[in-house]
């Protein structure tokens, strides 16, 4: 696997290394111990799956509150997407900015998405499924999100919002 730095302090983009023959490909999409030399997380107790049925589907920014916040990596193993990834920990070199990854079936690309950020997508494509793995369990009371355009962080997505939840749209302001 390769791992490249992103500029969210602590978040990768993780890419598998693919061997090719005849009958197709082959290639780790994770592993512990690649994970735990590096000093990422490893351990994740939930898995999802985000099924978004139309292009221009935006889910996000979403996070858990402490003290049940979690890492999350993200894939896309149906069409594809823009992940996006905000970063609202106050003592982070990266804090309050905010970074797009376009991960798709064919780029095979994920993103390890550390604890304090909060975490969208953007669908590029109809019939879009992300793929999602934590390292805590869902806990309603500790859920907690920023709306995309609020003023205070100014994400800029190249692609329209075509639909989008009430209930992503009704965050409050971030103070």
């Amino acid at each position: 696997m390769k791992f490249e730095s992103l500029e969210i302090n602590g978040a990768y983009k993780v890419t598998p290394e693919m061997n090719s023959d005849k009958r197709g490909a082959f290639g780790r999409v994770f592993c512990v111990k690649e994970f735990q030399e590096r000093g990422l997380e490893s351990n994740f107790v939930q898995e999802s799956i985000s099924q978004n049925l139309k292009r221009g589907t935006f889910r996000g920014m979403h996070f858990q509150k402490s003290p049940k916040e979690e890492v999350k990596i993200v894939s896309c193993h149906q069409g594809s997407a823009l992940d996006i990834i905000l970063d609202l920990r106050e003592k982070s070199p990266s804090y309050g900015k905010w970074e797009i990854i376009e991960i798709s079936q064919i780029n095979r690309t994920s993103v390890y998405i550390p604890k304090g950020c909060a975490h969208g997508f953007l669908t590029l494509a109809d019939n879009t499924e992300l793929y999602y793995h934590m390292s805590e369990y869902y806990y309603p009371e500790f859920a907690g999100g920023v709306r995309w355009n609020d003023s205070v962080f100014s994400i800029q997505l190249p692609e329209d919002i075509l639909v989008i939840s009430d209930n992503d749209m009704k965050f409050p302001d971030y103070v």
